[in-house]
């Protein structure tokens, strides 16, 4: 009696495991930009509302950086990104057998914000930026003045990404022209909500993030107009100039990356089918730029014909509008 107890405890707790095992098997697991970040959390809670919570889908910020670190050691299933995965990154993929489908899922007007009660600051150049931003300016351009003698004698507080951000990588070469190069004196986060806090907090802040920041907190920011170098007109953040590119060089792509291992599980196939279905009425609703209807139609048909890898070759680009994203994603 006592052996036949033991063995139908035993059995129950076989099954109890089993049935663990396969809840915890319907886990998504996404990491990387915070940019991004708000497109695939929405599309998230869409998805686990669509599954009545069956599939949970987990999403990190750890910078695009960070993310692709997590993807290619294999602990990720996607990995949210506001550039192109680097050449280095390929190689430290391919190196763990790890192969991807990039999917390009918007557009970013990468934003330059000051405090609401700032009353100089009108626009500002991209030589501005990089005086403020460069390495050499490290410990040596702490004032408004010495950027540009018409501004005020008073301190100036900057607040950036990261390191492992993909907006600090993006940022700094369309500004000081080389990726990753920047003074190191300044507030850095990946998490965009605390830079918020820090420019809406100090009224000589500046700092930089991706749009949907920005137009979540627009009561509490001011976004400055970009001069574009091209045409040495100012030209604000928004939907209009970004589709017509004229906000340049703070306009970019954002992606995600899906692994090709994970496509094979049904809950993640469905997932990214169900995210490009519902791509642009959610890129839109979180204040980002949403691409063509064939962009999304795209990224899928890459999956079903096995067009894996990237479009860019390890490299960013600054200044690739919507037009040119789209003739390259069409030639993979």
């Amino acid at each position: 009696m006592q052996y036949s107890k033991i063995v139908s405890a035993l059995a129950v707790a076989g099954i109890t495991l089993f049935g663990a095992q396969a809840v915890q098997a319907q886990v998504i697991k996404i990491d990387g930009s915070s940019t991004v970040y708000p497109i695939t959390e929405a599309v998230a809670e869409e998805f686990q509302k669509a599954k009545k919570n069956a599939i949970k889908v987990t999403v990190g910020i750890s910078g695009t950086g960070g993310g692709f670190k997590k993807f290619c050691r294999d602990e990720t299933d996607i990995s949210n990104a506001s550039r192109p995965i680097t050449a280095k990154e390929m190689e430290d993929c391919k190196a763990a057998g790890v192969q991807y489908v990039e999917m390009p899922v918007a557009f970013d007007a990468l934003t330059v914000v000051i405090n609401p009660k700032n009353t100089f600051l009108k626009q500002i150049t991209v030589a501005e930026l990089k005086a403020m931003w460069e390495p050499a300016a490290q410990g040596k351009i702490t004032k408004w003045n010495q950027v540009n003698p018409a501004w005020p004698d008073q301190p100036i507080k900057l607040f950036g990404a990261g390191a492992d951000s993909g907006t600090f990588e993006y940022f700094t070469e369309a500004t000081v022209g080389k990726a990753k190069s920047s003074r190191g004196d300044y507030t850095a986060s990946e998490d965009d909500n605390v830079l918020v806090q820090g420019v809406s907090r100090d009224v000589n802040a500046i700092g930089y993030f991706g749009y949907a920041y920005y137009a979540e907190n627009m009561a509490r920011l001011k976004a400055l107009p970009i001069v574009n170098p091209k045409t040495d007109k100012a030209v604000a953040p928004a939907e209009k100039t970004v589709i017509d590119g004229t906000y340049q060089p703070l306009s970019r792509p954002i992606f995600v990356y899906v692994k090709v291992k994970s496509l094979d599980k049904p809950e993640v196939k469905e997932f990214i089918e169900f995210y490009m279905k519902n791509a642009a009425k959610l890129t839109q609703e979180v204040k980002y730029v949403p691409l063509p209807a064939n962009a999304y139609t795209g990224n899928l048909e890459h999956i079903a014909k096995k067009k894996y890898g990237s479009v860019f070759g390890g490299k960013n680009e600054v200044g690739i509008t919507i037009e040119e994203l789209m003739k390259r994603e069409a030639k993979l």
